[in-house]
């Protein structure tokens, strides 16, 4: 069946579950199939028993694409990629204070050296910024956003 996640909490695993037939299913952490946690709004596909939802996976469907939107992405990336934006704006917190730290040190320690981390860091982001806008919107949600690949 499909459906929407309602709620979830981390703290007691559990949460609830929208069905496409009007009901509302529990769920507990340990049907949850999916590395990404659950989010209210998130299309899932899920079987049920005893009228609590199992076998819990996450579908591309209308609710989860524009998540995150591939063209703010990409543009964060090739004009703030040095900086790590593009990281921090989807959801990449440890990649964006690596890239962000770099291009820091970059500035504080090479000038000598004309700035190459910095120059490297800014090809990084480019190269990101061109490889999410290529990708269709559901490559870039199953890739980037469900998939959660950081780097290229």
């Amino acid at each position: 069946m499909k459906g929407k996640i309602l709620d979830f909490s981390i703290q007691s695993n559990s949460g609830a579950i929208s069905g496409d037939d009007g009901e509302r299913y529990n769920f507990s952490g340990a049907d949850w199939k999916s590395e990404r946690h659950p989010t209210r709004g998130m299309s899932v596909d899920f079987a049920t028993e005893d009228h609590q939802a199992k076998e819990i996976y996450i579908t591309v469907g209308e609710s989860t694409l524009g998540e995150k939107d591939k063209i703010l992405a990409g543009l964060l990336a090739i004009f703030l990629g040095a900086f790590g934006i593009h990281k921090f704006y989807l959801g990449y917190i440890k990649a964006g204070i690596i890239l962000l730290a770099i291009n820091t040190a970059g500035f504080l320690i090479t000038w000598a050296f004309l700035f190459i981390p910095n120059y490297i860091v800014f090809v990084i982001g480019i190269i990101e910024g061109i490889l999410y806008l290529v990708k269709s919107d559901e490559e870039f949600e199953q890739t980037y956003v469900i998939g959660e690949k950081e780097w290229f």
